[in-house]
């Protein structure tokens, strides 16, 4: 990630949830969006596929309350945000997005971030710096629920 951009993070975490995170954090963090993207992608594909379509659309997304509630917090919060989530998210190859689909993606990316950083108070209320337990859990409770 470029230094402007792991600028703009350290500030996102830190604004967000109190969190002072550094560059071995954020490899963790980006990997935590395309895994959490991963799986994303292939339940939308699977809703795609069975309404007969190959071209994602922004509803196939399983996106639950709560993930849509922190993508709109992010979208207020956090606009500025959004070019750098574009750029660092990967698309699957194998995946057509609509357009709309396609501009969806950096605002889940970031309401996935959002929720990651709450979910790390959630796990210790009075956590500053995460340590590598703080990401595996963390992984750990995304993978169940996403």
């Amino acid at each position: 990630m470029p230094v402007m951009n792991v600028t703009r993070f350290e500030h996102f975490f830190r604004t967000a949830a109190g969190l002072d995170v550094d560059k071995e954090d954020l490899k963790r963090y980006n990997e935590f969006v395309d895994r959490n993207l991963a799986d994303l992608y292939l339940m939308a594909g699977v809703t795609a596929k069975t309404n007969g379509r190959d071209v994602l659309q922004p509803y196939d997304f399983p996106i639950t309350k709560g993930l849509q509630e922190l993508v709109r917090e992010f979208e207020k919060l956090f606009p500025e945000l959004e070019d750098v989530l574009d750029e660092m998210t990967s698309r699957p190859p194998d995946v057509v997005l609509s357009d709309e689909a396609e501009a969806w993606v950096p605002r889940v990316a970031g309401g996935v971030s959002l929720g990651l950083a709450r979910t790390f108070k959630i796990i210790e209320p009075d956590l500053v710096n995460p340590r590598t337990r703080h990401w595996d859990t963390a992984f750990r409770l995304f993978d169940l629920l996403l």
